[in-house]
């Protein structure tokens, strides 16, 4: 008994030692998975590694994080270091130079390759561990924020951020980029600004309206990005709002600004006829918001759209909605016609009609252009009497425009440019050569060849 008691107590501890034992080398089991990830890294300790990283371009550590899941964690825990920080975040966005030049488009490059660097390092993580993680990284910046930096007109700040998220989600599906946008739009607090700036009079907010366009069109719509991207982004901003806002928000982002101090001009279409500068913004994204890029919008949800930017903040001058429609591209121009012929709007369609050959003639586009449009349009009645009607109403548009005019040259209304007799002038030539491409067409000939 005594024995037997005694060999049962011996064998204890030589139990707990072969237990000990194995968890020491399941332990340095995981110790040396570790060490091999590393590679020739191992023997450095942590201070020297980060040393190392230092000398190391953006674009070199992002190719390391790649090399395992190791020393991807180790450069993460880096770049979240005050040293890191300042290595990697430059703020240089206040230089004098244009973003066009050297130094511009050496910062620029810089956040593409660290949103490239962060990309690769957050892979395993899920979307919203990957977006808090950027966010904590990108915090201390305070360009990157809506209303950060105290001067943005001078700043490549939100430029950058743009760049950043750019190359960070490309490749990203659809569902994760809504998580993205949702993200971005409660950390800035989108929606109560946005909902500020369509509510309120026009120009009654100038300096949000003027952060909204920069933050927009820097971040959300960063130039370069695919088409498909800007539609998605675009989309995104626009349609959790009513039509009328849509539209207040789409001229607020792409609308004409001063060259003075970047507001947004909102009497521009009322005042006077405009320049194709003024309208190419605008007519660049409605004509991506018709294209197939666009999935979510509709032919009639464009022209809506169209229409109901034509009066913000007031009426436009039909030339400028002239000018708009013909920098919005053929199928957009002919679609919005088309809708004033199916809905028996035949004056309107005659006024638009002349102060597109009108524009043709200031802006020495081919009047051929408006005729075969018209002819085209003519096509969509469905009466012969429709038809003539709006033949008629064009005529008799021509005939009063000019009278109009005529009757402002002999009143003596002139200004320092004589805009009046310009505009008479350019009226009568709009008219000739209108008329001669019917003549040409009528005749059987092609204008280009005679």
């Amino acid at each position: 008994m005594t024995s037997s008691a005694g060999s049962s107590r011996t064998s204890a501890p030589r139990q707990k030692q072969r237990r000990s034992s194995r968890r020491s080398g399941h332990t340095s089991g995981r110790d040396s998975r570790a060490q091999s990830a590393l590679g020739d890294f191992q023997t450095l300790p942590l201070e020297i590694f980060q040393m190392v990283l230092n000398y190391l371009s953006v674009k070199d550590i992002s190719m390391l994080s790649m090399v395992s899941k190791t020393i991807s964690g180790l450069l993460i825990n880096y770049i979240s270091t005050s040293s890191g920080s300042r290595r990697l975040l430059l703020q240089d966005f206040h230089r004098p130079e244009l973003p066009g030049r050297r130094e511009g488009a050496s910062i620029l490059e810089h956040y593409k390759a660290l949103g490239l660097l962060l990309k690769r390092c957050t892979l395993l993580l899920p979307t919203r561990d990957r977006l808090k993680y950027v966010h904590k990284v990108l915090s201390g910046v305070s360009c990157f924020k809506l209303n950060g930096c105290a001067s943005p007109l001078h700043c490549l700040g939100l430029q950058c951020y743009g760049v950043f998220l750019q190359i960070l989600t490309a490749g990203w599906d659809e569902l994760e980029c809504h998580r993205v946008f949702n993200f971005l739009w409660e950390l800035s607090n989108l929606a109560r600004k946005v909902q500020t700036v369509v509510s309120s009079k026009p120009g009654s907010a100038r300096r949000l309206e003027l952060r909204i366009r920069l933050f927009c069109r820097g971040v959300l719509l960063s130039p370069g990005s695919h088409r498909s991207d800007s539609a998605f982004w675009l989309t995104r901003i626009l349609k959790p709002w009513p039509m009328v806002n849509q539209a207040r928000l789409l001229y607020i982002i792409f609308g004409p600004v001063s060259s003075r101090d970047g507001h947004v001009v909102w009497q521009k279409m009322i005042e006077g006829p405009t320049d194709e500068t003024s309208l190419k913004g605008l007519a660049d994204a409605i004509k991506l918001l018709y294209g197939t890029e666009a999935r979510e919008w509709t032919a009639d949800d464009v022209i809506s759209l169209v229409d109901e930017l034509s009066v913000v903040p007031q009426e436009w001058l039909m030339e400028n909605n002239a000018r708009l429609l013909l920098l919005s591209g053929n199928s957009i121009c002919f679609t919005f016609l088309a809708s004033k012929a199916v809905n028996g709007r035949a004056v309107e369609l005659a006024r638009l009609m002349v102060f597109m050959a009108l524009v043709c003639e200031k802006d020495l586009y081919c009047m051929d252009w408006a005729v075969k449009m018209m002819q085209k349009v003519c096509k969509v009645f469905s009466s012969p009497w429709e038809r003539n009607n709006f033949l008629q109403c064009l005529e008799n548009t021509f005939a009063h425009m000019l009278m109009d005019m005529l009757q402002a040259v002999l009143a003596g209304e002139r200004d320092e440019e004589d805009s009046s007799f310009l505009n008479l002038f350019h009226l009568v030539n709009a008219q000739a050569n209108f008329h001669k491409e019917i003549l040409y067409m009528a005749m059987g000939n092609n204008s280009s060849t005679t």
